[in-house]
C-alpha cells in the first residue's frame, strides 16, 4: 500500500473482507495510531482512532488488540509475514513494479488455490470454503465505505478537510458537522443543510457548488460588496486567472467591473475547469475581456469580431 494511514487501512480492509466473501466476528490488530490512541498498563484501551472506530461499528466487526510488549501474540502475524519474505521475495527478481505485481498474482494463485498449507495440510482455498458459512455478509460494500470526520462550516461559508475546503450554504456559517469521506465523493452535514461535492485530489483545492455562490452573493448588501464577492470566486480558480483579472483591471479600467459580473456567471453556467481552460486560452492570445472567453467557451454562439479574429492568427 502506498500508505499507512487510518484511510488506506479502512479501506484495505473492507476490500479484504468482500474478497474474503464476508466478515469474521473478530479482528486482530497490533495498537498502531491508526486503531489505538490510548490504553492502560493493563492493555485495555481507553482510546480508539475515531475515524476506525466508525468504520467498524459501520461493519459490525469485533477488534482485538496485541498487548503492549507481548510478542507471544504477534507470533502467528510475525511468522506470515516472513514466509511471504522467504517464499515469495527472496526467491525472484523483478524488472519494476508492475512486473513484481504480476508475479505476485500468479505466486497468490499457486499458494492458494494449488499448493497445500504446511500448517493445516489443506488447500486454503478449500479450507476457506469451509469456513464460509461461519462468515456474515459484509454490509458496506467497499465503493460505499464513507469514513466519518467532525468539522465546523467556517465564516468564509467552507470546511476544511486536511489541506482542501468544500462549500457550504451561508446559512450554515458556524454550524457544527460532519464530513462523510467517500473514495470519489463528500457528503458534508451541518443540521439541516446538507452539501455533495466530488472528491479533491490536489493539495489546497477549493471545491464551491453553483448554488452556494449564487447564495452567498444574494446574502450580501450593495453592489460593491457583492461585486468584491465575485472577483474572490474567481480568484478561487487558481494563479492564471489572478493573473488575467490583474491585467483586466489595468488595460480595461472603466469596463472591468462589468467583466468581472459577466466572468461570474460565466463560471457559474460552464464551471471551474471550464473557465479556467478558457483563460489559459486567452492568456496565451493576450486577449482580455469576459467576451473573449465567453468565445473560447462556446466558439459558435460568441463569434469574434473580425480584426481580433486576425489577431488570432
Amino acid at each position: 500500500m502506498p500508505n499507512q494511514q487510518v484511510e488506506t487501512l479502512a479501506r484495505t480492509l473492507v476490500e479484504h473482507f468482500a474478497a474474503l466473501g464476508g466478515i469474521p466476528l473478530l479482528a486482530v490488530f497490533d495498537r498502531p495510531k491508526t486503531v489505538a490512541l490510548k490504553w492502560r498498563k493493563n492493555g485495555e484501551v481507553t482510546e480508539w482512532n475515531p475515524v476506525f472506530a466508525g468504520v467498524v461499528l459501520d461493519l459490525g466487526l469485533g477488534i482485538e488488540v496485541c498487548w503492549p510488549h507481548a510478542p507471544e501474540q504477534k507470533g502467528a502475524v510475525e511468522n506470515l509475514v516472513g514466509w511471504v519474505k522467504g517464499s515469495f521475495f527472496k526467491q525472484r527478481r523483478f524488472l519494476d513494479e508492475a512486473d513484481l505485481e504480476q508475479q505476485l498474482r500468479e505466486w497468490l494463485v499457486e499458494v492458494n488455490t494449488q499448493r497445500p498449507s504446511r500448517a493445516t495440510g489443506t488447500i486454503p482455498a478449500l479450507r476457506r470454503a469451509e469456513e464460509q458459512p461461519r462468515l456474515r455478509p459484509l454490509k458496506i460494500a467497499p465503493a460505499a465505505l464513507a469514513l466519518r470526520f467532525p468539522v465546523v462550516v467556517g465564516a468564509t461559508g467552507y470546511i476544511t478537510h486536511e489541506t482542501q475546503r468544500y462549500s457550504m450554504p451561508p446559512d450554515a456559517i458556524g454550524l457544527a458537522g460532519t464530513l462523510y469521506l467517500y473514495r470519489d465523493r463528500v457528503r458534508i452535514v451541518a443540521a439541516r443543510f446538507e452539501a455533495m461535492h466530488a472528491r479533491l485530489q490536489e493539495p489546497h483545492g477549493i471545491a464551491t457548488l453553483p448554488a452556494h455562490r449564487t447564495q452567498r452573493v444574494a446574502a450580501v448588501s450593495g453592489k460593491r460588496g457583492k461585486r468584491y464577492l465575485m472577483r474572490q470566486h474567481l480568484l478561487e480558480l487558481g494563479p492564471a486567472m489572478h493573473t488575467y483579472l490583474t491585467e483586466l483591471t489595468h488595460r480595461r479600467p472603466r469596463l472591468w467591473v462589468h467583466d468581472v459580473e459577466r466572468l461570474h456567471a460565466l463560471l457559474q453556467t460552464e464551471g471551474g475547469e471550464a473557465l479556467r481552460a478558457a483563460v489559459d486560452q486567452a492568456l496565451d492570445a493576450d486577449l482580455f475581456g469576459a467576451e473573449y472567453l465567453a468565445h473560447f467557451l462556446r466558439p459558435t454562439e460568441h463569434p469574434l469580431a473580425r480584426p481580433t479574429l486576425e489577431r488570432l492568427a
